[in-house]
Protein backbone atom coordinates (compact mmCIF):
# COMPACT_ATOMS: atom_id res chain seq x y z
CA UNK A 1 0.00 0.00 0.00
CA UNK A 2 1.24 3.05 -1.03
CA UNK A 3 1.66 5.84 1.60
CA UNK A 4 1.13 9.82 1.34
CA UNK A 5 3.45 12.56 1.42
CA UNK A 6 1.99 13.50 4.57
CA UNK A 7 2.39 9.96 6.25
CA UNK A 8 6.21 9.75 4.57
CA UNK A 9 6.82 12.88 6.09
CA UNK A 10 5.38 12.01 9.53
CA UNK A 11 7.38 8.97 9.13
CA UNK A 12 10.92 10.84 8.65
CA UNK A 13 9.94 13.28 11.39
CA UNK A 14 9.30 10.48 13.54
CA UNK A 15 12.68 8.23 12.69
CA UNK A 16 14.51 12.00 13.33
CA UNK A 17 13.03 12.27 16.70
CA UNK A 18 13.92 8.67 17.58
CA UNK A 19 17.49 9.04 16.35
CA UNK A 20 17.90 12.43 18.42
CA UNK A 21 17.00 10.55 21.37
CA UNK A 22 19.02 7.49 20.71
CA UNK A 23 21.82 9.76 19.51
CA UNK A 24 22.22 11.59 22.57
CA UNK A 25 21.11 8.34 24.75
CA UNK A 26 24.01 6.29 23.32
CA UNK A 27 26.38 8.33 21.26
CA UNK A 28 26.97 8.04 17.00
CA UNK A 29 28.78 4.79 17.49
CA UNK A 30 26.67 2.83 19.84
CA UNK A 31 23.86 2.29 17.78
CA UNK A 32 23.53 1.03 13.46
CA UNK A 33 20.87 2.38 11.39
CA UNK A 34 19.37 -1.41 11.62
CA UNK A 35 18.61 -1.03 15.37
CA UNK A 36 17.69 2.45 14.73
CA UNK A 37 15.03 2.08 12.34
CA UNK A 38 13.38 -1.12 14.58
CA UNK A 39 13.32 1.41 17.23
CA UNK A 40 11.13 3.84 15.10
CA UNK A 41 8.98 1.04 14.50
CA UNK A 42 10.75 0.69 10.74
CA UNK A 43 12.94 -1.65 8.74
CA UNK A 44 16.25 -1.31 7.67
CA UNK A 45 15.35 -0.87 4.01
CA UNK A 46 13.03 2.04 4.31
CA UNK A 47 16.49 3.98 5.68
CA UNK A 48 17.59 5.02 2.55
CA UNK A 49 14.33 5.97 1.02
CA UNK A 50 14.37 8.83 3.57
CA UNK A 51 18.10 9.40 4.40
CA UNK A 52 21.26 9.69 2.02
CA UNK A 53 23.58 8.15 5.26
CA UNK A 54 23.65 7.84 8.58
CA UNK A 55 25.58 11.27 8.85
CA UNK A 56 22.59 13.13 7.00
CA UNK A 57 20.45 11.71 9.83
CA UNK A 58 23.05 12.89 12.53
CA UNK A 59 23.03 16.10 11.49
CA UNK A 60 18.78 16.69 10.73
CA UNK A 61 18.53 14.44 14.18
CA UNK A 62 21.33 16.91 15.97
CA UNK A 63 19.24 19.78 14.65
CA UNK A 64 16.23 18.00 16.03
CA UNK A 65 17.54 17.86 19.71
CA UNK A 66 19.04 21.63 19.45
CA UNK A 67 15.83 22.79 18.57
CA UNK A 68 14.10 21.04 21.10
CA UNK A 69 16.43 22.62 23.86
CA UNK A 70 16.04 26.26 22.49
CA UNK A 71 12.57 25.65 22.17
CA UNK A 72 12.69 24.97 26.13
CA UNK A 73 15.27 27.72 27.19
CA UNK A 74 13.04 30.35 25.15
CA UNK A 75 11.69 32.78 27.70
CA UNK A 76 13.54 31.73 30.36
CA UNK A 77 16.76 34.20 31.64
CA UNK A 78 19.92 33.31 32.33
CA UNK A 79 19.47 32.57 36.15
CA UNK A 80 16.68 29.86 35.60
CA UNK A 81 18.49 28.16 32.52
CA UNK A 82 21.69 27.93 34.76
CA UNK A 83 19.48 26.38 37.22
CA UNK A 84 17.45 23.48 35.32
CA UNK A 85 20.35 22.67 32.85
CA UNK A 86 23.04 22.03 35.85
CA UNK A 87 21.02 20.05 37.95
CA UNK A 88 20.99 16.54 38.64
CA UNK A 89 17.63 15.94 36.87
CA UNK A 90 19.49 17.40 33.59
CA UNK A 91 22.69 15.36 34.18
CA UNK A 92 20.26 11.96 34.68
CA UNK A 93 18.25 12.71 31.53
CA UNK A 94 20.60 12.36 28.80
CA UNK A 95 18.51 10.84 25.77
CA UNK A 96 15.82 14.11 26.22
CA UNK A 97 19.10 16.50 27.25
CA UNK A 98 20.59 18.86 25.64
CA UNK A 99 22.12 17.75 22.39
CA UNK A 100 25.62 19.64 22.81
CA UNK A 101 26.55 18.10 26.14
CA UNK A 102 25.49 14.66 25.31
CA UNK A 103 27.29 14.71 21.62
CA UNK A 104 29.22 17.45 21.18
CA UNK A 105 32.51 15.37 21.63
CA UNK A 106 31.52 12.69 19.13
CA UNK A 107 30.25 15.75 16.53
CA UNK A 108 33.94 16.57 16.72
CA UNK A 109 34.74 13.46 15.20
CA UNK A 110 31.95 13.58 12.14
CA UNK A 111 31.38 15.24 8.60
CA UNK A 112 31.49 18.55 8.25
CA UNK A 113 27.38 18.62 7.87
CA UNK A 114 27.28 17.32 11.40
CA UNK A 115 29.68 19.93 12.84
CA UNK A 116 27.69 23.08 10.74
CA UNK A 117 24.83 21.84 12.70
CA UNK A 118 26.40 22.06 15.79
CA UNK A 119 27.59 25.38 14.78
CA UNK A 120 24.15 26.60 13.98
CA UNK A 121 22.82 24.83 16.99
CA UNK A 122 25.30 26.95 19.43
CA UNK A 123 24.30 30.18 17.61
CA UNK A 124 20.44 29.30 18.32
CA UNK A 125 21.27 28.64 22.09
CA UNK A 126 23.02 31.60 21.97
CA UNK A 127 20.47 33.89 20.91
CA UNK A 128 18.16 32.60 23.22
CA UNK A 129 20.52 33.41 25.97
CA UNK A 130 21.44 36.67 24.85
CA UNK A 131 18.01 37.85 22.51
CA UNK A 132 18.13 41.45 21.18
CA UNK A 133 17.68 44.20 23.58
CA UNK A 134 18.96 42.61 26.47
CA UNK A 135 22.29 44.22 26.40
CA UNK A 136 22.11 47.26 29.18
CA UNK A 137 23.96 48.95 31.74
CA UNK A 138 26.48 49.92 29.46
CA UNK A 139 27.37 46.41 28.29
CA UNK A 140 27.59 46.42 24.64
CA UNK A 141 26.26 43.82 22.91
CA UNK A 142 29.72 41.93 22.39
CA UNK A 143 29.71 41.95 25.86
CA UNK A 144 26.73 40.46 26.08
CA UNK A 145 27.35 37.40 23.67
CA UNK A 146 30.90 36.58 25.48
CA UNK A 147 28.89 36.28 28.59
CA UNK A 148 26.17 33.78 27.15
CA UNK A 149 29.63 32.23 25.18
CA UNK A 150 31.06 31.41 28.52
CA UNK A 151 27.81 30.65 30.10
CA UNK A 152 27.13 28.13 27.51
CA UNK A 153 30.45 26.54 27.33
CA UNK A 154 30.99 26.38 31.62
CA UNK A 155 27.32 24.57 31.92
CA UNK A 156 27.83 22.35 29.10
CA UNK A 157 31.36 21.65 29.84
CA UNK A 158 30.41 20.80 33.65
CA UNK A 159 27.43 18.72 32.25
CA UNK A 160 30.01 16.45 30.30
CA UNK A 161 32.28 15.95 33.37
CA UNK A 162 29.44 15.36 35.40
CA UNK A 163 28.10 12.38 33.36
CA UNK A 164 32.04 11.06 32.78
CA UNK A 165 31.52 10.59 36.67
CA UNK A 166 30.02 6.86 38.22
CA UNK A 167 26.44 7.76 38.75
CA UNK A 168 26.49 7.71 42.34
CA UNK A 169 30.45 9.36 42.79
CA UNK A 170 29.61 12.28 44.97
CA UNK A 171 32.34 14.02 42.54
CA UNK A 172 29.42 14.27 39.57
CA UNK A 173 27.37 16.30 41.93
CA UNK A 174 30.07 18.38 43.52
CA UNK A 175 30.81 19.60 39.96
CA UNK A 176 27.25 20.28 39.06
CA UNK A 177 26.89 22.54 42.47
CA UNK A 178 30.14 24.04 41.93
CA UNK A 179 30.52 25.01 38.48
CA UNK A 180 26.20 26.39 38.94
CA UNK A 181 27.40 28.09 42.07
CA UNK A 182 30.41 30.31 40.28
CA UNK A 183 28.24 31.26 37.11
CA UNK A 184 25.34 32.43 39.08
CA UNK A 185 27.47 34.46 41.19
CA UNK A 186 28.97 36.15 38.10
CA UNK A 187 25.49 36.69 36.42
CA UNK A 188 25.05 38.23 40.08
CA UNK A 189 27.80 40.79 40.49
CA UNK A 190 27.76 44.01 37.84
CA UNK A 191 31.06 44.24 38.12
CA UNK A 192 31.49 41.07 36.62
CA UNK A 193 29.50 41.43 34.15
CA UNK A 194 31.50 44.45 32.91
CA UNK A 195 34.24 43.44 33.32
CA UNK A 196 33.86 40.86 31.53
CA UNK A 197 36.35 40.62 28.59
CA UNK A 198 35.28 40.84 25.20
Amino acid sequence: MKITKAQAQANREHVVETASRLFRERGYDGIGVADLMAAAGFTHGGFYKQFGSKADLMAESAACGIAQTAALSAGVDAPEFVQYYLSREHRDTRATGCTMAALGGDAARQPEAVRATFAAGIESLLAVLSPEGTASDGVDAGRARAQSLDILAHAVGAIVMSRACPDDSPLADEILAVCRDKILASLSSPATARNHPK
